[in-house]
């Protein structure tokens, strides 16, 4: 914890309990398994977090303001890094108004931040002293930021393809990278194995915990905009992100705080959009998806934990998904950066998705960039 004199505000709340989704089994009281031991399925949380303005703390920084709603231990640590509160900033884009909310302005350039924040402190609260981490980058940057912060080691599986400055960054924490030969799947086979060894898998898509911190994104959303928006578009690739935005605006809902829900936009590569496959085609879109090759490497997911879960979004939820072609996703990253947003392949791709339904989408709307362009190894043609 980088400073001892929060821990007098930390809330004593006690962790909600998680189950298995699949069996029931509840998480143990001890130990730090990633999905359950009895069948193999992840876990959720058994109650819903409830919004409520009152127990916000405003003593507590970034995210953690909000550690009231959190399903944590009573005794766990902040590992503040300088997570949340992120601008939101309206630009001109064809002469309409959009907000695009400023995610890669998180500590270590992406918003996984937010979620690695409450995931590493809930392994430290179970006596985790290693971990192993599998990402195509930013999860794993991330991680080991947040690692250090707190005092595990940690170990990150990385496809090979994986950006050169984002297994800098990841070494440069202190980590140790494991490249994996193969697509972004091989690097999940192999932390599994790691995992069936007896390591301890420091899962963002696993634990359930990490899509509360994603949850904050639609708290500080609301407040920044002082109304709820009409339409919220976003890059997918786990679908973390979309889950928590989801979870977070459905509490704010059941808060009274807004009047309804705004319509969701989920993004991915058309190489590898398995969400956008079932959303456009049924199930039947699922027979010829795949794990192509995509600069955006972010959202190169062909079979996404949560999947199920996402998919009964559709059903429940104002969702949609749109999928983008590879030589649109260089395009979208100019046009931001003409914007002054400069960002990686996976968070650009989102500006094909404004071009392609933005002018159908309810008002406002918001635009979440992820991640950082610096962590990206692309370079425009000419350049040395």
């Amino acid at each position: 914890m980088a400073n001892s004199g929060w821990k007098e505000n930390i809330s004593r709340t006690p962790m909600i309990k998680a189950s298995c989704t699949n069996c029931s089994e509840i998480y143990p009281e001890n130990g730090a398994p990633f999905r359950c031991e009895r069948c193999g399925g992840y876990y959720e949380f058994v109650d819903s977090t409830v919004y409520d303005i009152g127990l916000i703390n405003d003593k507590l920084p970034g995210i953690w303001r909000y550690k009231s709603f959190f399903n944590l231990p009573e005794d766990a640590s902040i590992e503040y890094l300088g997570e949340g509160d992120t601008p939101l900033v309206w630009t001109k884009v064809k002469g309409k108004d959009i907000a695009f909310k400023l995610e890669f302005l998180n500590p270590t350039g992406s918003f996984k931040d937010r979620g690695t924040a409450l995931l590493v402190s809930f392994l430290k609260s179970r006596g985790v002293s290693i971990a192993v981490e599998d990402s195509s980058g930013n999860a794993g940057a991330s991680f080991a930021a947040y690692a250090v912060q707190a005092g595990l080691q940690a170990r990150v599986y990385t496809p090979e393809y994986a950006s050169g400055p984002k297994r800098n960054q990841i070494e440069y924490y202190g980590a140790e990278v494991i490249p994996v030969s193969g697509p972004r799947s091989a690097a999940s086979e192999a932390v599994l194995k790691a995992a069936e060894m007896g390591e301890i898998y420091a899962s963002h898509a696993y634990f359930p915990i990490g899509i509360e911190g994603f949850s904050t994104v639609a708290y500080e959303i609301i407040e920044q905009l002082d109304s709820e928006p009409g339409t919220v578009i976003t890059p997918v690739g786990q679908g973390s992100l979309l889950l928590g935005l989801a979870r977070g605006f459905e509490q704010l809902l059941n808060a009274r705080l807004i009047r309804k829900k705004p319509t969701l936009v989920g993004v991915q590569a058309m190489v590898c959009a398995p969400l956008w496959a079932v959303f456009k085609f049924g199930a039947q879109g699922l027979g010829w998806v795949t794990e192509g090759e995509t600069i955006a490497e972010g959202v190169r997911i062909k079979q996404p934990v949560r999947g199920d879960l996402i998919l009964k979004m559709m059903k429940t939820d104002n969702v949609e998904f749109i999928a983008v072609e590879e030589n649109n996703i260089i395009y979208g990253q100019e046009q931001l950066a003409r914007l002054g947003f400069f960002v990686e392949p996976t968070s650009s791709i989102v500006w094909n998705a404004l071009e392609q339904v933005g002018h159908e989408m309810p008002e406002p709307i918001v635009i979440i960039l992820t991640g950082s362009g610096l962590k990206s190894q692309n370079r425009k043609k000419g350049m040395s």
